[in-house]
């Protein structure tokens, strides 16, 4: 690339360019700061290492170290909801003393087959003035594929509780528990619906 001399107008206009620019670094050097030394910490007494106590070989340990996984089992989460029916009536479900009016099984359905369909279901129940319902889902099958992002167990018993508290859902169901043994347990939900208005 050859370089190619600027006119006397070309260079004046440069230059009152130049004057209205201003500098990205000060190319001044800088004086060298003197280092600041910590204040120093009195300390008053040494604290004593903690002892453990004993230990006897062959014995059991006292407490069994927390697992792993902090976050509460979806069981869990849905025993600690509180409670929005009739606690007489609660508790006969919970034993399995009320029967459903009526189920839909979500058995093999992918999650965009299963989404309209429980909401069809749900939907409908509500309108016929159904109070109980049963929604199975399957306990779910393990499909690890050793990926380094661990695959969640049962991905329908998961989202169908979610979606029963979403709208429209949300409106018409008053309370969502795990069935009962004879009616599914941890693999169905009971699904109590709110009364027709």
């Amino acid at each position: 690339m050859t370089k190619r001399k600027l006119s006397k107008d070309e260079h004046d206009l440069w230059q009152k360019v130049a004057k209205t620019a201003d500098p990205l670094h000060d190319l001044r050097p800088v004086p060298a700061a003197k280092p600041v030394l910590p204040t120093p910490i009195k300390v008053s007494d040494p604290v004593a290492p903690a002892t453990l106590p004993k230990f006897k070989v062959g014995s059991k340990s006292r407490n069994a170290a927390p697992g792993d996984n902090l976050a509460p089992t979806l069981s869990e989460r849905l025993a600690d909801e509180p409670v929005r029916m009739d606690q007489k009536a609660f508790q006969r479900l919970k034993r399995g003393r009320l029967y459903p009016e009526a189920r839909i099984d979500l058995h093999g359905m992918t999650l965009d087959q299963a989404h309209p369909a429980l909401t069809g279901f749900v939907m409908r129940c509500y309108a016929e003035g159904c109070r109980l319902v049963l929604v199975i889902t399957g306990k779910g099958k393990s499909r690890d594929d050793g990926g380094p992002i661990p695959v969640r167990f049962g991905v329908l018993k998961h989202q169908v509780p979610q979606w029963l508290k979403m709208a429209p859902l949300g409106q018409v169901v008053l309370q969502v528990t795990e069935a009962h043994q004879k009616h599914g347990g941890s693999g169905a939900y009971y699904v109590y619906l709110r009364r027709l208005k």
